[in-house]
Order: structure tokens, then C-alpha cells, then sequence
């Protein structure tokens, strides 16, 4: 069974994180469901690979990895084999073994059911995400040469890469909350290690301000496009917007 060296409070300590889909501290897990991802179970699922930690002042703050997505899969495919007695581990290894039920039927992936997207936004595509005015052009008798656009400019690989990552949105973004292809943004951010800014990427989507969706319109995906996706859980992201 996937589960059989992790406990079964580490193993729901991974279950929550799915369900948040997102990074989350210790404070917001004990408000919220009266627990926290602390001792054997941080080291554990840190150790395994599963969840990435970091110290958020004095408290941790905790997010799923590719990995430990990929282990929730076989969870919900095999079931859970770990120890827990009474109703409420019961239903944890319920919910989670007939979730496949719902997964076979409506075809869709743990990152599409528990994913925090609102939805993909209508019409938005890495085609119509080009260079688009915001503006309808005026009709005139006489045709107008189009306004050369300002220059981009590349910022260096020596800052952080959340500011890389912030600093072309900002450059490549032509009005307030526009949707911006990662194809257009990952040549802006220098020499970064691609590892590095992926791993960043998923950091930035549990921020409120940050969202990463999927390109609504697959068949207009280039190959290029393809390869600038970010996977988070199992779900390639093809559109990054940065808000106010």
C-alpha cells in the first residue's frame, strides 16, 4: 500500500494539505481544523519528499509537493492501510477509498476536484494573450503605423526570483489583472534555474494575489507553450495573473 511507512496522522496531515491546495501554516491549521503539522509528522512528510516547509516567523507554513500529489493519487486509488481506530478515522479511509468512484466517472484529477481556481476564465488563450490592445482602434480614412511598443526589459538573475517572477508580470501585463502567458515570462527571468522558479511558482499560488490556470483552449497550445507550463499537482498551468 502507497501509505505504509507514513502514520495515520501524517497521512491526514497530507490529505488536509490536498484538500487546501495551497500553503498553509500552523496557525490557520489549528484554527481551522484544531491540529498542526508539527514533530514526527513535519519530519516525516518533509523527509519523504511529500511537503515542503518553511518557517513563517515564529510557526511553519506548509504546502503539497508534485510528490506528495502523486501519493494522494495512489491513497484514493489503493486506499489507506494505515492504523486509526473509531468513526472518525473510519470516514477519512471511506471518503478517501469511494473517492475513485467520482474520480472514474466525471474523468477528472485530485487537482481539478480540490484545485482553488474559480474556474478557467472564458476565451482566455496563450494566441489571444499576444500583444492584444485594450483599446478599440479607431477607424480613420487614412491607415496609421502601430505605436512600436516600449521596450522589454530583462531583469537581473541576481534578485530573488519572486521579484524576477513579479517584475516581468509587471512588464508583460498591459492593464490591471490581465492574464499573462508563461511562454511570454519565463525568457524575462534571466538565468534562473528553471527547478528554482518552478518550485517558486507553487509557492506564489497559495498567495491571494497570485493566480496559475490552465489554458481553457488546449488545441491552441503550441509546443512551447507545453514546455513553459508549471505542474502543480498533477494539472499543467499554462497563465499566471499577479493582482492588485
Amino acid at each position: 500500500m502507497p501509505d505504509k511507512s507514513l502514520s495515520f496522522s501524517a497521512t491526514c496531515a497530507l490529505l488536509i494539505l490536498m484538500a487546501e491546495d495551497r500553503e498553509v501554516s500552523n496557525p490557520e491549521l489549528k484554527e481551522k481544523y484544531g491540529v498542526t503539522v508539527t514533530g514526527k509528522e513535519r519530519t516525516t512528510l518533509n523527509d519523504r519528499g511529500f511537503v515542503t516547509s518553511r518557517r513563517t516567523g515564529r510557526s511553519f507554513s506548509h504546502v503539497l509537493t508534485d510528490k506528495g500529489w502523486h501519493h494522494a493519487s495512489e491513497l484514493v486509488r489503493d486506499g489507506i492501510s494505515a492504523p486509526g481506530t473509531g468513526f472518525a478515522a473510519a470516514a477519512v479511509k471511506a471518503l478517501v477509498g469511494n473517492l475513485q468512484r467520482h474520480i472514474d466517472r466525471s474523468e477528472n484529477s485530485l487537482a481539478e476536484i480540490f484545485g482553488r481556481e474559480e474556474g478557467l476564465v472564458p476565451g482566455v488563450n496563450a494566441a489571444t494573450m499576444a500583444e492584444t490592445p485594450t483599446e478599440p482602434i479607431a477607424q480613420h480614412s487614412i491607415a496609421q503605423p502601430p505605436i512600436a511598443p516600449p521596450p522589454i526589459e530583462r531583469v537581473p538573475a541576481s534578485e530573488d526570483i519572486e521579484t524576477l517572477i513579479r517584475k516581468a508580470y509587471a512588464q508583460l501585463a498591459d492593464k490591471p489583472n490581465a492574464w499573462v502567458s508563461l511562454t511570454r515570462l519565463r525568457p524575462l527571468l534571466g538565468d534562473a534555474p528553471r527547478n528554482e522558479v518552478d518550485a517558486v511558482l507553487r509557492h506564489m499560488i497559495g498567495q491571494p494575489d497570485v493566480r496559475l490556470v490552465p489554458e481553457s483552449n488546449q488545441k491552441m497550445l503550441t509546443d512551447e507553450d507545453r514546455g513553459a507550463a508549471v505542474v502543480i499537482g498533477d494539472q499543467a498551468k499554462h497563465l499566471i495573473l499577479i493582482g492588485a
